[in-house]
């Protein structure tokens, strides 16, 4: 009766380490141990963000080298199929096995890709271990989440937000320039190899200092629900990836995608209810604000990777922007995001509270991305900086707190499918954003390029609505305006998009109920709604 009233409320049914048969602790004060292996969480976390920014700067120099210019986008589309495709494995790997065992897993897989991928003598065998390197880095993200919050109170979590923002921050802003100094001094091979000592340092340091209890769980793996979720997730990659670049969106084999993702999907859903221990336990969803989390983190990345993309692009093509420095465009937006995730967390730690930052971030948000899609040929640097100074106070809000309140939702068991789907929705979210705003984008400056230049515009933007900077330089002068014209147009139409998007995490963050943190101080005879903190070895 309990259990069917928490689901009818939303709320995961309460429990006390009495009821548990554990004795209540008194929180104590964070051994320095804790924050050695948040360091090494950090490193890990910055390998999972950091390769593909280093790899997209040295993309060129691989194609010189390698050839297989056909197969370019398969370098990058393997890595994220198989990203995607792991990190829910990886979350029930850590939750029925041990999450220690299963992340340095992770990291070995991720550090094993890394190295023959810098060994690669051809573009096949570059791709076939850049997959091998994804199924590592779908461990990685999921890992630290679910180890965090293992090792971390929800209520003490929020001090560590600024850490995690800041390593994000630093992989966009530095990714960029890493890769592009990497491989002007070393060579191309060594945007992977770079990965291993840094590996290898999270790696000690994990061994050396984590110690969480060791499962041992004799139901076996869900291999049909595995297999049926990778499936559809692959479909549904494929056909953002595919469609409207390789395939038309109406064209037989995205149809074929799509129909393939939906039966599997459908197909999974049906088997995680009859599954003995499923891959994505279904029973999460009955939380309400787990449910409105994935919502929200889906939308954010929905708009934060399409930002992330477009902006350099409009920069470099209409304000004239180098490309080398592509990263340091980005600083007003990455750090007012960092400042306000920081805010948020102590906030989140001293008050309990947290409601208030969707709120507030979908607001910013909308806002934000709305005064993006104003800016036209005319706009200054200093107006699109603090453009985009609103959307990354609105993604301050948003991002480390949708991780914290999904988590907070559900009991200790289910921490790591609740990391890993959090992640998922918001890596599928990023996949349907570039795709649809690239779509709008795409379109929208071939429609302006031929209105504005005639048949030579629409040779122009013939194979690609996204020029380097050479393709740009050799253009006639009336046509390069013409160009600047169409990227501006281009941008409006995906920003609107987002901002209309947006609005949605406000729609969200509205039901959003402020369930107690796991974690706070509590008034006697008070219960804390949501599960406990389990008593764990000391790290």
């Amino acid at each position: 009766m309990a259990d069917t009233q928490a689901a009818e409320t939303g709320q995961e049914t309460p429990k006390t380490p009495e009821a548990a048969g554990q004795p209540e602790e008194k929180p104590e004060k964070e051994p320095k141990s804790v924050r050695v292996v948040m360091l090494a969480l950090m490193v890990a976390m910055m390998l999972a963000m950091l390769d593909n920014m280093i790899v997209g700067t040295a993309m060129p120099t691989i194609v010189g080298e390698l050839g297989g210019l056909e197969h370019l986008s398969w370098v990058v589309t393997a890595y994220t199929l198989a990203t995607a495709a792991a990190t829910p494995l990886w979350g029930k790997l850590g939750d029925m096995y041990g999450r220690k065992g299963a992340f340095m897993t992770s990291i070995v897989i991720f550090l094993i890709g890394s190295a023959l991928s810098g060994m690669a003598q051809d573009m096949g065998q570059l791709i076939g271990f850049r997959a091998v390197q994804g199924l590592g880095a779908g461990g990685l993200m999921v890992g630290v989440m679910a180890i965090i919050g293992d090792l971390v109170p929800p209520r003490e979590r929020g001090k560590y937000q600024g850490m995690m923002a800041g390593v994000m921050a630093l992989a966009m802003i530095g990714g960029p320039l890493v890769g592009g100094t990497i491989t002007d001094n070393w060579g191309w091979r060594w945007a992977f190899y770079i990965n291993l000592p840094l590996g290898v340092v999270a790696l000690a340091a994990i061994s050396a200092v984590l110690h969480l209890p060791k499962k041992r769980n004799k139901t076996r793996i869900d291999y049909l629900g595995a297999a049926l979720l990778t499936l559809g997730i692959t479909s549904i990659v494929l056909v953002t990836t595919w469609g409207g670049s390789e395939y038309a969106w109406t064209s037989a084999r995205i149809m074929e995608l799509i129909g393939i993702g939906v039966v599997a999907l459908i197909g999974f859903v049906f088997w995680q209810t009859k599954a003995a221990e499923p891959v994505l336990p279904l029973h999460i969803f009955r939380s309400r604000n787990f449910t409105l989390m994935s919502i929200i983190g889906f939308i954010v990345g929905f708009v934060m990777f399409g930002a992330t993309l477009f902006l350099p692009l409009y920069q470099q093509a209409v304000q004239g922007a180098s490309a080398t420095n592509s990263g340091l465009l980005l600083l007003p937006m990455l750090g007012a995001m960092l400042v306000t995730s920081m805010v948020a967390g102590r906030v989140t730690t001293s008050t309990g509270r947290y409601k208030i930052f969707p709120l507030v971030g979908g607001v910013l948000l909308s806002i934000g991305l709305y005064l993006l899609s104003t800016m036209d040929t005319d706009t200054t640097r200093f107006t699109s900086g603090v453009y985009m100074a609103v959307v990354g106070l609105g993604m301050g809000c948003l991002m480390q707190i949708t991780m914290l309140v999904a988590q907070n939702s559900v009991e200790m068991r289910d921490m790591g499918v609740a990391s890993s789907s959090t992640t998922l929705f918001r890596t599928l979210g990023s996949s349907f954003g570039v795709a649809i705003m690239g779509a709008l984008f795409n379109n929208r400056v071939k429609d302006v390029m031929a209105e504005r230049a005639g048949s030579l515009g629409s040779k122009i933007t013939e194979q690609s609505a996204q020029l380097d900077a050479k393709s740009l330089a050799k253009l006639p002068v009336a046509a390069r305006e013409a160009y600047q014209h169409a990227v501006s147009a281009g941008t409006h139409s995906a920003f609107l998009l987002g901002a209309v998007i947006a609005v949605l995490v406000l729609a969200a963050a509205v039901f959003v109920k402020e369930v107690p943190l796991r974690g706070g101080p509590q008034k006697t005879g008070e219960s804390d709604e949501a599960a406990p903190m389990p008593v764990v070895e000391a790290v």
